[in-house]
């Protein structure tokens, strides 16, 4: 066992790991990446939002003089709900570390925390499963309903807001033929569809954006409409730039019919993370206010009535025997849909 009082040092308190872990890029996540969800430190447990319904009408003319119509009040409706807990621990017992210092040069203190960083932000680190947690999330977010690991439902977005679900529309690729235009007809309805459920949400930056699973993406991309188009950017360059804007590949991306479509690259199974095989899902960005990222702070005397940050890490030392140490993470989030009104969902046949 090191002879160093290592896990009391300084470098190992709750403040400066959690410095340390803000500092550390984020791994390539798609939403992650788009900056979809503002973030929204906050003091509390509980996160508030409050709906005004606002409707524009059309102004009856009038005689000179006469009484003004009034203008009808606005109705407000404020909502309560809870951040979750993200916490997850590795324990490092004595026997792992006893020898460290045998096997490189650093001193027995850099050894140690390059250990504990490593558990903590390692490929397969406590950190990368919160991230890939987040992920989770962040894709139920804009299919309107967030799921917890086992597939139970955090918030559903639908209820919350008291708006019903947008009908599954059929893309129907098997339609191939360029000119019936069935595609691009589709395309028009889920924007169309999206545009008028936004309430204020869509301005001259919204775009429309699609998700697709594997089956999905690989008829879209083979759909004779699109082949046409893949022609045409063929022999006139590509002008959009999107990939490169949204940093994603060139060959993941399609944009048609006023629909950024994405392949998305989910976990390895299909399943755990992932949009169904046959499945698109539609959300915008650039929506002001659409998607929101509370977080609320650690449950440690430290931290009370702090604004909250999206990750925390400490380490728990067995104090009665000195056997152990234990690094631990926690976030708070809570990943909002706003106007899931908004949200459309297709299916491949």
């Amino acid at each position: 066992m090191p002879t160093m009082d290592i896990f009391n040092a300084d470098p190992f308190s709750a403040f400066e790991l959690t410095s340390a872990i803000e500092k550390i890029p984020h791994k390539p996540q798609l939403l992650g990446s788009l900056n979809l969800f503002t973030p929204r430190p906050v003091r509390t447990e509980t996160v508030a939002i409050e709906e005004r319904e606002g409707t524009l009408a059309l102004i009856q003319t009038s005689q000179r003089g006469a009484a003004l119509d009034e203008r009808a009040g606005e109705k407000r409706k404020i909502r309560d709900f809870r951040t979750v807990r993200i916490a997850k621990g590795d324990t490092i017992l004595a026997s792992e570390i006893q020898n460290i210092r045998a096997f490189g040069r650093e001193s027995e203190l850099m050894q140690v925390m390059d250990e504990v960083m490593r558990r903590l932000a390692g490929p397969a680190g406590l950190i990368s499963e919160v991230e890939m947690t987040w992920e989770n999330m962040r894709l139920g977010a804009v299919q309107g309903i967030v799921t917890d690991a086992d597939g139970s439902t955090i918030v559903d977005w639908y209820s919350a807001m008291d708006v019903s679900q947008a009908a599954e529309i059929d893309f129907d690729l098997d339609n191939s033929s360029p000119a019936t235009g069935a595609l691009l007809t589709k395309c028009d309805q889920v924007v169309t569809q999206m545009r008028r459920a936004a309430k204020g949400a869509w301005t001259a930056g919204t775009r429309c954006v699609a998700l697709c699973g594997t089956s999905f993406w690989r008829d879209l991309i083979a759909h004779t409409e699109v082949q046409k188009l893949r022609e045409l950017q063929t022999l006139y360059g590509d002008q959009t730039g999107l990939a490169a804007l949204l940093g994603v590949s060139a060959n993941g991306l399609l944009e048609y019919g006023g629909i950024t479509f994405m392949r998305y690259w989910g976990t390895d199974d299909d399943s755990t993370v992932a949009i169904g095989v046959d499945k698109a899902k539609f959300f915008p960005i650039n929506a002001p206010g659409a998607f929101e990222a509370a977080y609320s702070p650690l449950e440690s005397m430290g931290f009370v009535n702090t604004p909250g940050v999206p990750l925390y890490s400490m380490i728990v030392r067995d104090l009665q025997r000195d056997m152990w140490v234990r690094p631990e993470v926690y976030s708070y989030p809570l990943f909002i849909c706003t106007r899931p009104a908004m949200l459309q969902r297709a299916k491949r046949t």
